[in-house]
């Protein structure tokens, strides 16, 4: 594990700083939809140019970094950032990571070996796993969440029927780095390759498991919040509606 920097960041702090330290949030930058070249601009600057909530990006890249921060009562966060930012991280992950891998993969492979072959097998099982699990929270899960955005939330469906099924694909991944490291072809170019690509696969955990906890301790609560404030003002409108219903009667 990389080593924590204890440091939490603010809103007047200078976005290069953050990058400096971590250079592993570049790619959450491009997530949250904050373009490079922000000069020597603040966090909250970079944010407001970019029409980003800075409460919430702070949340995601302290918790990411440190593991920081409460988030049940947390009333502050933007869903629509939130949302924003999961719908980008799945955008990245289903066009551009995977694929990338599967080619560095063929790449530093001999594909007419039995063991290769077996390799890229087990890694187009887990990418499946990944777009099986990234699908079905963009099919049901968003739409849920922009439905209780727009005030009138799908019934039949609620944040606890997203199960977490985050689990699933660790164990087609450990395999997979297993048969690699096991498998290092002769050759010093293909070693470097699939050295490189081993790192990337190992990387690419880390990412997955920082946005699925993202999911769990962040966005979850904000939507379990989202459905309470929908549940009262449904209340609310019905004993209006009774109200009403008595005057016009009386």
């Amino acid at each position: 594990a990389n080593m924590k920097n204890l440091k939490l960041y603010e809103s007047d702090d200078k976005m290069i700083s953050l990058i400096r330290d971590n250079y592993d949030l570049l790619q959450s930058l491009g997530s949250f939809g904050i373009s490079l070249g922000f000069g020597d601009k603040t966090v909250k600057e970079t944010c407001e140019d970019n029409g980003v909530d800075t409460y919430t990006f702070l949340a995601v890249v302290n918790f990411t970094v440190n593991g920081a921060g409460d988030f049940e009562d947390s009333e502050q966060l933007s869903v629509p950032t939130l949302l924003h930012y999961l719908e980008a991280c799945h955008a990245y992950f289903l066009d551009f990571q995977l694929p990338y891998i599967r080619r560095e993969l063929q790449e530093s492979l001999d594909e007419s070996n039995a063991l290769a072959k077996i390799i890229l097998r087990i890694y187009d099982s887990y990418a499946q796993q990944i777009r099986r699990h990234m699908r079905y929270e963009q099919n049901t899960l968003f739409p849920y969440v922009q439905s209780l955005l727009d005030g009138h939330p799908t019934t039949g469906y609620n944040v606890d029927t997203f199960s977490k099924h985050h689990g699933a694909t660790d164990k087609t991944l450990s395999e997979l780095k297993l048969l690699i490291i096991k498998y290092l072809p002769q050759d010093g170019l293909h070693n470097n390759q699939l050295t490189a690509t081993l790192h990337d696969i190992y990387e690419n955990e880390v990412w997955l498991r920082q946005h699925a906890m993202v999911e769990d301790y962040i966005f979850v609560p904000a939507i379990r919040r989202l459905e309470k404030q929908a549940k009262q003002s449904d209340v609310i409108a019905r004993s209006e509606e009774r109200r009403v219903g008595k005057e016009c009667r009386s």
